[in-house]
């Protein structure tokens, strides 16, 4: 687990406004259409879909290919196309609004809008059909491609003041409204406007040093030009768009997160708001769902079904499982890349608990419980001799003997040097072989299970073959452990409505339990419902302690809760995009929480 400095750039207008992702794998991307202005005659009656006539994943947009996600299908007897809503704001620069109407999605884009809906699970489209005529984008599909023409703005102005003591602010002006896409780095906010500039109203413009921007460039090329924004590494600018005239404002220095409400989908809320814990504000983005709702579930998503042992990106993870949205899971160990906790998917524990730590567990019908969990298995050899155990199906190292069993996969790795390796079926022990170095693969039975000696070579010596061995397997909570679904995380932060954070118990170092880093949790309201949250960096680069995850967590509602990966791993994605941050800061893990959405 890394801690992230230079905080998150959050959604870099989505009003949590800096995101604008670079490159997403199944971020959608552009289509240009007029948001403002115009306003969809409201529906008294949900449209009457019908299956897509077409989809695809490119779009182009007056020359520029980006790759996103389109749809095309009949409703009411007429031909609709629509977008992915992360592309209407990863692309278009659009900022979507509070609502409680899943059927229809309020937009700001220079001015405000209100576009149907169409959930096609993993995503969701914003059907664009009657801007893109009333406003004249020409449209036309070539195959996978969705090619988009648009007529090009102009920028005729930039200025650049001080609105408050503690905000920069920098105000570009165009003669119509203008795709625009922003892509935070990491000393840097580059803004890319579809829009010519005016070199005479650029000569015109002198950048004035600031305490919060340290540098401007514009740069136009063709019908594109191109604002790069020197910012400190800890600041997130907030970027903005109004109309009369229109215009894009970006502010170094303002609370970047704007609060937000939408109800995504049915049973699925994305919400979002700065939280005071005590003299810090943080940044809050979650997800609501609620696991009782018809067509909503919840699964432990792995970055490769064949095998535990690798990791990627969450939204790769996500979009690769089909899955609507997804967090971050357990910890894990980054050189080999293999899990550090529970994870149990369909009732099958393909790692254990270790260390007792906090575990949260759920089944298909909406139950849940959070707890601290142990295994604690035990050999009984024929002659009565008792060995206990170490770990199932994990890559926690310790000295002793520990088990693998078909769920990890078809073979094992050896983890360290001299490990002694013993097959066991029908009850029976088999031959021993040694592994010499780590790395060596080794076969694992599809029925009983592999031992893996450590350390141990007097233990290894009454294991002698075909002497008959029982299992004995003892789970506490055992209610827990029965769930079908599981995934291993910790400190424990909330339990039955107390704060029972104990790092020290769930046996953290005093430095894990000190720092200070962006945070992931998962956590249960009274009436049931899943809260799935991430906490950022706040505008002074500092990130939340454990302490204050738990606060933030009985804020929001938990009665139950448990702290997952965090710092670089803290992730949250939905349809398409990363809602916390921008993509190129999220880093590799091995597990998450994805909740899937039938149509």
């Amino acid at each position: 687990m890394a801690s992230l400095k230079f905080g998150f750039y959050v959604l870099t207008f989505l009003s949590i406004l800096s995101i604008a992702l670079p490159a997403l794998a199944d971020a959608p991307a552009a289509l240009d259409f007029n948001l403002a202005q115009q306003t969809p005659p409201r529906r008294t009656a949900p449209l009457n879909f019908s299956s897509p006539i077409a989809q695809g994943t490119q779009i182009v947009l007056n020359g520029q290919t980006f790759s996103g996600n389109w749809l095309q299908w009949q409703a009411d007897g007429a031909t609709r196309i629509g977008l992915s809503d992360a592309i209407v704001v990863q692309r278009f620069g659009a900022d979507l609004l509070s609502t409680t109407d899943a059927a229809r999605q309020p937009i700001q884009w220079f001015s405000g809008a209100v576009f149907p809906t169409r959930l096609a699970p993993p995503l969701r489209y914003l059907d664009i059909t009657e801007f893109a005529q009333k406003n004249g984008w020409q449209t036309q599909i070539n195959g996978n491609a969705l090619q988009i023409s648009a007529p090009i703005a102009n920028l005729v102005a930039i200025q650049q003041d001080q609105p408050g003591a503690n905000v920069d602010r920098i105000t570009i002006s165009l003669d119509r409204p203008a795709t625009w896409q922003a892509d935070p780095q990491q000393n840097e906010l580059v803004l890319t406007l579809d829009a010519q500039a005016n070199q005479n109203q650029l000569q015109k413009f002198k950048p004035s040093p600031a305490s919060r921007i340290r540098s401007l460039k514009v740069e136009p090329t063709g019908n594109r030009t191109t604002i790069t924004v020197g910012v400190p590494i800890n600041l997130r600018p907030r970027i903005t768009t109004a109309s009369n005239p229109d215009r894009i404002s970006i502010e170094v220095g303002s609370n970047s997160l704007s609060d937000k409400d939408i109800l995504w989908a049915n049973g699925l809320f994305w919400r979002q708001k700065s939280l005071a814990i005590g003299a810090n504000q943080f940044p809050i983005v979650w997800l609501e769902a609620n696991p009782r709702q018809p067509g909503l579930s919840i699964r432990p998503i792995l970055p490769n079904a064949a095998t535990l042992i690798g990791t990627l990106p969450l939204f790769q993870t996500a979009q690769q499982s089909l899955a609507t949205a997804a967090i971050n899971g357990g910890y894990f160990n980054r050189n080999n890349q293999l899990p550090l906790g529970a994870i149990k998917i369909d009732n099958r524990f393909t790692s254990s608990p270790i260390l007792g730590r906090g575990v949260v567990g759920w089944d298909a019908a909406g139950n849940w419980k959070f707890d601290r969990l142990t295994l604690q298995e035990t050999l009984i050899l024929g002659s009565g001799q008792r060995f206990p155990l170490t770990t199932l199906n994990s890559a926690y190292v310790q000295a002793g003997i520990a088990r693998y069993t078909a769920d990890w996969g078809s073979t094992y790795t050896t983890l360290s040097d001299n490990e002694i390796l013993i097959n066991v079926q029908n009850n029976q022990i088999g031959v021993q072989q040694t592994a010499a170095t780590a790395g060596t693969v080794i076969a694992v039975p599809t029925t009983g299970y592999l031992l893996v000696f450590r350390s141990n070579r007097t233990a290894a010596a009454s294991f002698t073959p075909s002497t008959p061995v029982q299992l004995e397997s003892v789970f506490n909570p055992a209610d827990l452990a029965a769930l079908p679904n599981l995934i291993g995380g910790g400190p424990l932060l909330i339990r039955n409505g107390q704060i029972v954070l104990d790092g020290r118990l769930e046996q953290f170092s005093p430095a894990f339990i000190q720092e200070r880093a962006a945070r992931s949790a998962i956590g249960q309201t009274a009436d049931g419902r899943i809260l799935i949250v991430t906490a950022q960096n706040n505008v002074l680069g500092s990130g939340a302690t454990l302490s204050d995850m738990a606060e933030i967590m009985q804020q929001l509602g938990a009665v139950n809760a448990l702290n997952l990966d965090g710092g670089s791993s803290t992730t949250l994605y939905l349809g398409g995009q990363i809602l916390d941050r921008p993509s190129r800061s999220s880093a590799r893990v091995h597990n998450g929480i994805g909740v899937f959405l039938q149509p």
